[in-house]
Protein backbone atom coordinates (compact mmCIF):
# COMPACT_ATOMS: atom_id res chain seq x y z
CA UNK A 1 0.00 0.00 0.00
CA UNK A 2 1.75 3.43 -1.28
CA UNK A 3 1.50 5.81 2.13
CA UNK A 4 2.66 9.06 1.71
CA UNK A 5 5.70 9.82 3.89
CA UNK A 6 5.97 11.86 7.03
CA UNK A 7 9.08 13.80 8.03
CA UNK A 8 8.53 15.70 11.44
CA UNK A 9 11.15 17.08 13.77
CA UNK A 10 11.06 17.18 17.59
CA UNK A 11 12.88 20.05 18.78
CA UNK A 12 12.76 18.77 22.32
CA UNK A 13 13.73 21.28 24.77
CA UNK A 14 15.18 23.88 21.92
CA UNK A 15 13.81 26.83 20.41
CA UNK A 16 13.41 30.95 21.05
CA UNK A 17 12.36 33.64 18.84
CA UNK A 18 15.38 33.79 17.45
CA UNK A 19 14.55 30.55 16.15
CA UNK A 20 11.61 31.42 14.04
CA UNK A 21 13.83 32.04 10.82
CA UNK A 22 14.27 28.42 10.77
CA UNK A 23 10.59 27.58 11.32
CA UNK A 24 9.74 29.53 8.26
CA UNK A 25 12.48 28.69 5.98
CA UNK A 26 11.52 24.57 6.59
CA UNK A 27 7.71 25.36 5.77
CA UNK A 28 8.71 27.37 2.80
CA UNK A 29 10.69 24.10 1.55
CA UNK A 30 7.59 22.03 2.60
CA UNK A 31 5.36 23.45 0.23
CA UNK A 32 6.52 21.60 -2.55
CA UNK A 33 8.86 18.52 -0.67
CA UNK A 34 6.53 15.78 -2.17
CA UNK A 35 6.07 14.65 1.39
CA UNK A 36 4.75 15.70 4.80
CA UNK A 37 6.58 17.73 6.91
CA UNK A 38 6.13 18.95 10.29
CA UNK A 39 8.00 20.53 13.79
CA UNK A 40 7.12 19.19 17.00
CA UNK A 41 8.20 22.45 18.82
CA UNK A 42 8.25 23.74 22.55
CA UNK A 43 4.85 24.87 23.80
CA UNK A 44 6.13 28.45 24.16
CA UNK A 45 7.10 28.64 20.66
CA UNK A 46 4.04 27.39 18.87
CA UNK A 47 1.71 30.11 18.81
CA UNK A 48 4.86 32.36 17.65
CA UNK A 49 5.64 29.77 14.86
CA UNK A 50 2.12 29.36 13.59
CA UNK A 51 1.56 33.04 12.93
CA UNK A 52 5.46 32.81 11.53
CA UNK A 53 4.70 30.01 9.37
CA UNK A 54 0.83 29.90 8.50
CA UNK A 55 -0.52 26.84 6.68
CA UNK A 56 2.55 24.50 7.59
CA UNK A 57 2.00 21.78 10.31
CA UNK A 58 3.20 22.97 13.57
CA UNK A 59 2.56 20.37 17.03
CA UNK A 60 3.68 19.82 20.65
CA UNK A 61 6.05 17.56 22.27
CA UNK A 62 3.64 15.85 24.63
CA UNK A 63 -0.20 16.48 25.79
CA UNK A 64 -2.01 15.65 29.32
CA UNK A 65 -4.90 13.19 28.88
CA UNK A 66 -7.33 15.35 30.89
CA UNK A 67 -9.50 18.71 29.21
CA UNK A 68 -8.42 20.63 32.04
CA UNK A 69 -7.72 20.66 35.71
CA UNK A 70 -5.20 20.72 38.64
CA UNK A 71 -2.28 19.34 36.63
CA UNK A 72 0.43 22.30 37.21
CA UNK A 73 2.89 22.79 34.06
CA UNK A 74 0.74 20.43 31.82
CA UNK A 75 -0.72 21.08 28.57
CA UNK A 76 -4.06 19.87 27.29
CA UNK A 77 -5.25 19.08 23.82
CA UNK A 78 -7.27 22.18 23.04
CA UNK A 79 -4.55 24.03 24.98
CA UNK A 80 -2.82 22.74 22.23
CA UNK A 81 -5.54 23.56 19.30
CA UNK A 82 -5.69 27.44 20.73
CA UNK A 83 -2.33 28.00 20.10
CA UNK A 84 -2.57 26.33 16.25
CA UNK A 85 -1.02 23.17 16.97
CA UNK A 86 -2.20 20.21 14.64
CA UNK A 87 -0.31 17.43 16.04
CA UNK A 88 1.57 16.00 19.33
CA UNK A 89 3.75 13.35 20.33
CA UNK A 90 3.01 11.14 22.76
CA UNK A 91 5.22 8.49 24.60
CA UNK A 92 8.21 9.50 23.92
CA UNK A 93 10.85 7.34 25.29
CA UNK A 94 12.33 10.67 27.13
CA UNK A 95 8.85 11.37 28.35
CA UNK A 96 8.08 7.16 29.32
CA UNK A 97 11.83 7.12 31.34
CA UNK A 98 12.66 10.41 32.84
CA UNK A 99 8.77 11.06 33.33
CA UNK A 100 7.56 7.66 34.22
CA UNK A 101 5.00 7.79 31.69
CA UNK A 102 3.28 4.02 31.32
CA UNK A 103 1.48 2.65 28.36
CA UNK A 104 -1.76 3.30 29.58
CA UNK A 105 -0.61 7.10 30.08
CA UNK A 106 0.35 7.01 26.62
CA UNK A 107 -2.73 5.47 25.34
CA UNK A 108 -5.04 7.72 27.24
CA UNK A 109 -3.20 10.45 26.07
CA UNK A 110 -3.00 9.06 22.50
CA UNK A 111 -7.15 9.32 23.16
CA UNK A 112 -7.55 12.42 24.24
CA UNK A 113 -5.49 14.45 21.54
CA UNK A 114 -7.59 12.49 19.04
CA UNK A 115 -10.85 13.08 20.71
CA UNK A 116 -10.08 16.77 20.45
CA UNK A 117 -9.11 16.52 16.37
CA UNK A 118 -5.51 16.36 16.85
CA UNK A 119 -3.35 14.14 15.14
CA UNK A 120 -0.87 12.18 17.01
CA UNK A 121 2.56 10.65 16.75
CA UNK A 122 2.67 7.53 18.86
CA UNK A 123 6.46 6.75 20.20
CA UNK A 124 7.82 2.95 20.73
CA UNK A 125 11.33 1.95 21.62
CA UNK A 126 13.53 -0.65 23.26
CA UNK A 127 16.37 -0.09 25.14
CA UNK A 128 20.22 -1.20 24.61
CA UNK A 129 19.71 -4.31 27.36
CA UNK A 130 16.80 -5.72 25.70
CA UNK A 131 17.93 -5.41 22.43
CA UNK A 132 21.30 -7.14 23.55
CA UNK A 133 18.53 -9.66 25.20
CA UNK A 134 17.27 -10.26 21.53
CA UNK A 135 13.70 -9.16 22.75
CA UNK A 136 13.52 -6.01 21.01
CA UNK A 137 10.37 -7.00 18.63
CA UNK A 138 8.05 -8.77 21.33
CA UNK A 139 9.11 -5.96 23.86
CA UNK A 140 8.68 -2.81 21.12
CA UNK A 141 5.14 -5.10 19.99
CA UNK A 142 3.63 -5.04 23.14
CA UNK A 143 4.22 -1.86 24.06
CA UNK A 144 2.55 -0.76 21.07
CA UNK A 145 -0.65 -3.33 22.02
CA UNK A 146 -1.02 -1.32 25.23
CA UNK A 147 -0.14 2.08 24.25
CA UNK A 148 -2.58 2.42 20.78
CA UNK A 149 -5.59 3.73 20.98
CA UNK A 150 -9.28 2.03 21.06
CA UNK A 151 -12.70 2.08 20.29
CA UNK A 152 -14.80 4.94 18.97
CA UNK A 153 -11.71 7.37 19.83
CA UNK A 154 -9.43 5.42 17.12
CA UNK A 155 -12.02 4.89 14.89
CA UNK A 156 -12.10 8.25 14.64
CA UNK A 157 -8.39 8.62 13.78
CA UNK A 158 -7.35 5.88 12.09
CA UNK A 159 -5.66 5.98 9.56
CA UNK A 160 -5.35 9.81 9.12
CA UNK A 161 -4.60 11.09 11.94
CA UNK A 162 -2.20 8.18 13.86
CA UNK A 163 1.22 7.28 12.75
CA UNK A 164 3.58 5.56 15.05
CA UNK A 165 7.06 6.30 15.41
CA UNK A 166 9.72 3.32 16.02
CA UNK A 167 12.88 4.84 18.41
CA UNK A 168 14.99 2.23 19.70
CA UNK A 169 16.16 4.45 22.98
CA UNK A 170 19.81 3.32 22.67
CA UNK A 171 20.27 5.06 18.66
CA UNK A 172 18.40 8.30 19.83
CA UNK A 173 21.43 11.08 19.83
CA UNK A 174 24.15 8.75 19.90
CA UNK A 175 25.00 8.33 15.73
CA UNK A 176 24.04 4.65 16.42
CA UNK A 177 21.34 3.20 13.43
CA UNK A 178 19.76 -0.54 13.74
CA UNK A 179 20.91 -2.18 10.79
CA UNK A 180 18.81 -2.14 8.08
CA UNK A 181 17.23 -5.26 8.24
CA UNK A 182 16.66 -5.12 11.80
CA UNK A 183 14.51 -1.91 11.17
CA UNK A 184 12.28 -3.87 8.34
CA UNK A 185 12.05 -6.59 11.17
CA UNK A 186 10.81 -4.05 13.62
CA UNK A 187 8.43 -2.15 10.92
CA UNK A 188 7.31 -5.45 9.89
CA UNK A 189 6.31 -6.39 12.77
CA UNK A 190 4.64 -3.30 13.97
CA UNK A 191 2.47 -3.42 11.06
CA UNK A 192 1.22 -6.93 12.23
CA UNK A 193 0.17 -5.45 15.11
CA UNK A 194 -1.41 -2.43 13.37
CA UNK A 195 -3.62 -4.82 11.28
CA UNK A 196 -4.28 -6.69 14.15
CA UNK A 197 -5.83 -3.95 16.19
CA UNK A 198 -7.40 -1.82 13.32
CA UNK A 199 -8.18 -4.71 10.18
CA UNK A 200 -7.82 -2.67 7.30
CA UNK A 201 -6.70 0.71 8.67
CA UNK A 202 -4.15 -0.51 10.32
CA UNK A 203 -2.01 -0.64 6.93
CA UNK A 204 -2.80 3.29 6.16
CA UNK A 205 -1.19 4.24 9.32
CA UNK A 206 2.29 5.58 8.94
CA UNK A 207 4.88 4.09 10.80
CA UNK A 208 8.14 6.50 10.79
CA UNK A 209 11.92 5.39 12.17
CA UNK A 210 13.49 7.63 14.31
CA UNK A 211 16.94 7.54 15.55
CA UNK A 212 19.91 9.73 14.50
CA UNK A 213 18.62 9.49 11.50
CA UNK A 214 20.36 12.39 9.18
CA UNK A 215 21.28 13.41 5.34
CA UNK A 216 23.63 10.41 5.06
CA UNK A 217 21.28 7.59 5.91
CA UNK A 218 17.96 8.79 5.28
CA UNK A 219 17.17 7.97 2.00
CA UNK A 220 18.68 4.11 2.18
CA UNK A 221 16.13 4.24 5.69
CA UNK A 222 13.25 5.70 3.75
CA UNK A 223 13.77 2.59 1.30
CA UNK A 224 12.77 0.08 3.87
CA UNK A 225 9.22 -1.86 3.14
CA UNK A 226 7.06 0.14 6.20
CA UNK A 227 9.09 3.17 6.86
CA UNK A 228 6.62 6.16 6.10
CA UNK A 229 8.87 8.62 7.07
CA UNK A 230 11.28 9.70 10.28
CA UNK A 231 11.19 11.07 13.60
CA UNK A 232 14.10 13.45 13.80
CA UNK A 233 15.91 15.25 17.02
CA UNK A 234 18.84 16.81 16.58
CA UNK A 235 18.87 17.05 12.95
CA UNK A 236 15.74 18.56 12.61
CA UNK A 237 17.16 22.17 14.52
CA UNK A 238 18.67 23.58 11.15
CA UNK A 239 17.21 23.88 7.68
CA UNK A 240 20.74 23.23 6.27
CA UNK A 241 20.46 19.65 8.12
CA UNK A 242 16.46 19.30 8.09
CA UNK A 243 15.60 19.54 4.54
CA UNK A 244 18.28 16.75 3.18
CA UNK A 245 15.93 14.49 4.75
CA UNK A 246 12.77 15.86 3.58
CA UNK A 247 14.20 15.07 0.10
CA UNK A 248 15.38 11.69 0.63
CA UNK A 249 11.47 11.16 1.45
CA UNK A 250 10.45 11.43 -1.85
Amino acid sequence: MARRKLVAGNWKMHGLAADLGEISAVSIAAETAGADVALCLPATLIERAVRAAPGFAIGGQDVHQSDKGAHTGCVSAAMLIDAGASLTIVGHSERREAQGESDADVKAKAESALLAGLSVILCVGESDAVREAGDAVSTVSSQLDSSLPRGDVASAGVPDRLAVAYEPIWAIGTGKVPSIADIGEMHAALRERLKAAYGEAGEGVRILYGGSVKATNAAEIFGVDDVDGALVGGASLKTSDFLPIVEAAR
